[in-house]
């Protein structure tokens, strides 16, 4: 079983030429919404590769629908709890490119008790997975609560911050990261490369060429498949989903950055977040 301690929002896409540049005003050419939030993401590309998840968040009093969205996807809801602030959404940029510029306004997405937090992952065993990333609070408090219990920890250091990246480290069996969000961690670490991050594995992200895997003080490189993008928003999220399922699953580290790939490429030939996460199915038959 996998247990996501991550971020639900509503997602609000605007179709645009290009990424505004500071002080310009553009006319989006098209508008739409949908179920985003990268905990909420992670956690649908999870199930859509066929794994067992549990998400655990909050909503406001207005996040009914997207709630039901989740749970239609395949998602478990029943640990997300309900709070008076609004529910957490995002105002998503998307270029005719495919670039992607995000705001977010975090709301019940960082007023997750903890309480509620301690209570569900008492539940938890030594052959669960916790994952965690930036959109939420009560990181390390779950992080120390899913350790206690035997679980492995999983954490996605996106929106990167320093100071929380920091303290989960000790905790953490596989990190997550893009090119950028590396490079950030090894200089607020002071260290001179990726290699010497204090983590069993990292995964490094490297959009179009894929991913790579740093672990014992070794790179191994795991190309991507070349597609044409269209809207690259969630592609991280729906790798690590991907990859989090397969090694669940019992599936070799290889096997599961391939595959990850295979799934977070697919997203990016789709417009949309949680909606776009393809199905197992349709990543093993587009790429057969």
């Amino acid at each position: 079983m996998i247990y996501n301690l991550g971020s639900i929002n509503a997602d609000y896409f605007y179709r645009v030429p290009h990424i505004p540049q500071p002080g310009e005003t553009l006319a989006s050419t098209a508008h739409s919404a949908g179920l985003g939030g990268k905990g909420a993401n992670q956690s649908v590309a999870i199930a859509k590769a066929g794994g067992a998840v549990r998400h655990i968040g909050a909503v406001g009093p207005d996040g009914g629908a997207w709630l039901n969205r989740l749970s239609g996807l395949g998602v478990a809801i029943e640990d997300v709890a309900r709070v008076d602030t609004p529910t957490g959404h995002a105002i998503v940029t998307v270029a005719d490119d495919g670039e992607n510029a995000i705001t977010l306004f975090s709301g019940a997405n960082t007023m997750i008790p903890e309480t509620h937090i301690r209570a569900v992952l008492a539940d938890i065993g030594s052959h669960d997975w916790l994952v965690l990333q930036n959109e939420t609070n009560g990181q390390v408090l779950a992080a120390e609560c899913a350790k206690a219990k035997g679980a492995k920890i999983a954490y996605s250091a996106a929106p990167f911050d320093a100071m929380v990246t920091k303290s989960l480290l000790p905790h953490l069996d596989m990190l997550f990261v893009n090119e950028g969000e590396a490079t950030a961690l090894v200089d607020a670490l002071d260290l001179s490369r990726t290699e010497d991050v204090p983590v069993p594995k990292m995964v490094v992200t490297l959009g179009g060429d894929g991913c790579m895997l740093v672990a014992d003080g070794t790179r191994v490189t795991v190309p991507a498949p070349k597609i044409t993008p269209v809207d690259t928003t969630a592609a991280g999220d729906t790798f690590l989903g991907y990859f989090m399922a397969a090694i669940d699953a019992g599936e070799d580290t290889a096997d599961a950055m391939a595959f990850a790939n295979q799934a977070a490429a697919l997203k990016c030939t789709r417009a949309g977040t949680a909606d776009a996460i393809p199905t197992r199915a349709e990543v093993e038959a587009y790429f057969a």
